[in-house]
């Protein structure tokens, strides 16, 4: 018979203590100065966070360890009964998000857009390292296996984002869309929501940039290719790896490798403004691969690129290093060896204008090897820049017409 430890959880900076059903959860990971073999089965599930491999099959996170303002945190542990094995995978599911607003505002001074669209909350992708799991916490969800397998979406977002481009004194600017989930993983497919958004913002004449690393975004290529014409849409297709086998195991249910730059080539070949995000570089794993990744681009006709280096805001520091331990534990203490020596000492500096790129020798030399890379290649030389002479607000039935 499976039981379960109820511990306070005493947190620092946590929201005010109150307890509720969604609020008993699993307990934070092991302290990072001595991360637990997460893909170890054998101590999997008793008395941890970590998750057995057979019930997270095709996820990226190890474990399932409570957000941080849970005030309550609960441990499963097998009392004798060996029933552990009876508890049932991870399965996805999809909530409705109801929603009062579609768009997001920023005043980040180090990203190049002050507004944004997530149609949906939680990543299916469930790549390992994806700095937007901490938002799971705000919903009483961990930022573990809950973000990848706990999805919400937002179906009116698309007559939300209609009614707000209408508004009284509304100024366009290029909206950015996958800058924290993806609006393209793989329940898009069955609710086109993403699509719908496009709908709305090709008829009213509003530029958009898009970031994905889906070949589903080749679904919605006659809406592109009419917005390209128009200079309306960009979009980056995130490529970390030229490695199947690494990118199954960092990014499960994202894309190949191979299936992304294609879809590089078919956008570029429809002339619609293509850039390739190499993100994150992580070093000792992926970061030896940036000149191929951007020569495998080139290649695919791309006109621009980018990267990022790894981050690792609160939780995902912990998950990241479970998920090191089990798939490269010879190269644990290396790769946060260089971490830190680009983050100032620390696993993450989220400092802006060094969050992105990170400080120091080793962050010089990937920058370095990026911008040679790219001069060689002819990358970045022009930027696709969007228009708002398009813009039309949209009429809506409960606004009055103009007389002239």
């Amino acid at each position: 018979m499976v039981r379960s430890s109820i511990a306070r959880a005493s947190k620092a900076g946590s929201a005010p203590a109150r307890v509720s059903p969604r609020a008993v959860r699993e307990p934070c990971p092991p302290a990072p100065s001595s991360p637990a073999p997460a893909g170890d089965s054998a101590n999997a599930g008793i008395g941890s966070t970590a998750v057995e491999p057979e019930r997270r099959r095709g996820r990226g996170a190890q474990s399932n360890a409570s957000g941080r303002y849970e005030p309550i945190a609960r441990i499963a542990f097998d009392d004798g009964w060996q029933s552990l094995e009876d508890l049932p995978p991870f399965a996805t599911t999809v909530t409705i998000d109801t929603a009062r607003k579609v768009i997001t505002r920023n005043e980040s001074p180090d990203i190049g857009f002050d507004r944004s669209i997530n149609p949906y909350r939680g990543c299916e992708h469930g790549c390992v390292y994806c700095f937007a799991r901490p938002t799971h916490a705000y919903l009483g969800l961990s930022p573990g296996l809950d973000f990848e397998s706990k999805l919400f979406v937002k179906p009116d977002a698309p007559e939300l984002l209609e009614r707000e481009l209408s508004a009284p004194g509304y100024a366009p600017r290029t909206i950015a869309i996958g800058t924290n989930t993806d609006p393209y993983q793989p329940i898009e497919r069955r609710h086109e929501v993403m699509r719908r958004i496009l709908e709305v913002l090709d008829k009213a004449g509003h530029p958009v940039g898009i970031v994905t690393k889906s070949a589903l975004v080749l679904r919605d290529l006659d809406i592109l290719t009419r917005m390209a014409g128009r200079n309306l849409v960009k979009v980056a297709i995130s490529v970390t790896t030229l490695d199947a086998k690494l990118a199954r195991t960092m990014e499960p249910r994202a894309a190949a490798p191979s299936r992304r730059l294609e879809a590089l080539r078919q956008l570029a070949q429809a002339g619609v403004p293509t850039s390739v995000m190499v993100a994150p570089v992580i070093p000792a794993i992926n970061d030896a691969e940036i000149e191929r990744i951007l020569d495998a681009a080139a290649a695919a006709g791309v006109q621009g690129a980018g990267y990022v280096i790894l981050r690792l805001p609160l939780e995902v520091r912990d998950l990241f290093r479970e998920w090191l331990m089990a798939n490269f534990p010879d190269r644990f203490r290396h790769v946060f060896k260089l971490i830190r020596e680009m983050r100032g000492g620390r696993d993450y500096d989220s400092t802006w204008g060094r969050r992105m790129t990170g400080a120091g020798p080793y962050a010089w030399m990937i920058g370095r090897r990026f911008e040679v890379a790219c001069e060689k290649l002819n990358l970045n030389v022009a930027k696709a820049r969007l228009t708002t002479e398009h813009f039309r607000p949209p009429r809506q039935g409960s606004v009055q017409l103009s007389l002239f």
